[in-house]
């Protein structure tokens, strides 16, 4: 049996949200498209990844403002990048291990593709069980 490729399940053409945007930004993004993770982008590249976590957290910090605070202030620079060409099993491996929420999935210029997470990972699952089962 082929391992399935990250593409196969990866979200297709993610929201990402720019570097210099607010924290308040991020959230109704996150919220319009019921998501809880953006690639934050700088001139068409991706610079980091800012989760909903990451935003509650600073939140929690005395005197801040998602209002005034910008979301390369909230994201992590160290983002797991991925191929769609990656094996499912290779990427939910490193996930794991790092205990990390995502994947931004770039193709092989650099331009961003797909995003895989937690979510994409259960359905995954899903699915692979349900073929399992037949």
């Amino acid at each position: 049996m082929l391992m399935p490729m990250l593409a196969r399940y990866m979200t297709r053409n993610p929201q990402t949200i720019a570097r210099s945007a607010t924290m308040a930004e991020a959230h109704r993004v996150m919220r319009q498209h019921q998501i809880r993770h953006l690639p934050v982008m700088d001139g068409g590249r991706v610079v980091g990844i800012v989760s909903l976590y990451d935003l509650h957290l600073l939140e929690t910090l005395p005197g801040v403002s998602p209002d005034d605070v910008a979301v390369e202030d909230a994201m992590s620079p160290d983002v797991y990048v991925a191929s769609a060409r990656d094996e499912l099993p290779d990427v939910v491996d490193r996930m794991v291990s790092a205990k990390i929420g995502s994947a931004v999935v770039l193709d092989a210029d650099g331009s961003l593709v797909g995003i895989f997470t937690t979510i994409d990972a259960l359905r995954a699952l899903a699915e692979i069980l349900r073929r399992e089962a037949a």
